[in-house]
């Protein structure tokens, strides 16, 4: 197969991994910056190019597209879905994963729980919408903040007050969450291919850190999920429409809180820590969907 990556940094360990699987399993891979690409659009022949050059047409595309991109990304994404290649994840489902507000509302549309959520972009009333969450301390999160970044806990009611009218004040859409202190500062990434959980490991935040990034410090180790932990995380996935997905829940005295499903999932972390070949798994499944469709 003629399979491409869609990512600004094939030096990644992600993308290291996927194009070692690929030419392992004897495909051809190409690693490709979205955004030197350019697209013709039209009906009867519709291409996509880069560097004076017309690309090829590609059996599968994997996309691994950053949030700073997403727009551009997946308009490419799309391109290379009209011209017949395989996606791993679709653009549709992609965008819908990227934007938490509308990711966390389909995820509650379908039943699926979630740490109570208020979305506001001016709260003309700041204490009714900490009063929402159920009061301090509660959790600050920019919408188009990762990794961490933009989140800030608020440990009493005076602190959320003013985190609040702080990033109103910089015109930011804010979710203000409540805080879920029997978690620990832990939370469980279960990475979903197809209709499996493959992988899951436990993160845990550093001491007096409660954001369990691996990229802020925190620690990982192996961890065996609840069937209602597998359940959750496999309908997350399915709701957004995904094919690949890490899906982060916080274990709570009420049971599992999805917290949020990534549409490209970093691969360095989990299988550093289960020992397992994810970046195989995901081409095995490209491999498989492939010949499915084919017959």
């Amino acid at each position: 197969m003629n399979i491409v990556i869609l990512s600004r940094d094939g030096s990644l360990y992600s993308c290291k991994r996927l194009k070692e699987a690929a030419l392992r399993r004897g495909h051809n891979i190409d690693i490709v910056d979205p955004l030197s690409c350019y697209m013709n659009i039209n009906c009867a022949a519709p291409s996509v190019h880069e560097k004076g050059r017309q690309l090829e047409r590609y059996d599968a595309v994997i996309p691994r597209i950053g949030s700073a991109i997403t727009f551009y990304g997946t308009a490419v994404l799309r391109q290379f879905e009209m011209l017949g290649s395989f996606p791993l994840n679709n653009a549709a489902s992609i965008a819908k994963a990227r934007d938490k507000l509308h990711s966390l509302q389909l995820l509650a549309q379908q039943g699926i729980d979630l740490p109570i959520t208020g979305f506001a972009h001016r709260p003309d009333d700041t204490s009714d919408l900490i009063k929402m969450v159920g009061g301090a301390p509660l959790v600050v999160k920019l919408v188009e903040g990762t990794q961490g970044i933009g989140v800030v806990l608020a440990e009493t009611r005076q602190a959320a007050e003013s985190v609040i009218d702080a990033f109103r004040g910089l015109n930011a859409h804010i979710l203000v969450q409540e805080y879920i202190k029997e978690a620990q500062g832990a939370d469980i990434r279960c990475l979903v291919i197809g209709k499996r959980v493959v992988a899951a490991i436990e993160r845990q935040a550093k001491p007096g850190e409660f954001r369990s990034n691996l990229h802020r410090g925190g620690t990982a180790k192996r961890v065996a999920i609840t069937e209602q932990e597998r359940e959750v995380a496999l309908k997350a996935v399915a709701t957004l429409g995904l094919c690949v997905a890490g899906v982060d829940i916080l274990r709570s005295a009420r049971g599992p809180l999805v917290m949020e499903v990534n549409a490209s999932p970093g691969l360095e972390g989990i299988e550093t820590t289960t020992g397992k070949d994810i970046a195989g798994m995901m081409i095995d499944y490209i491999e498989r969907t492939i010949a499915r469709k084919k017959h």
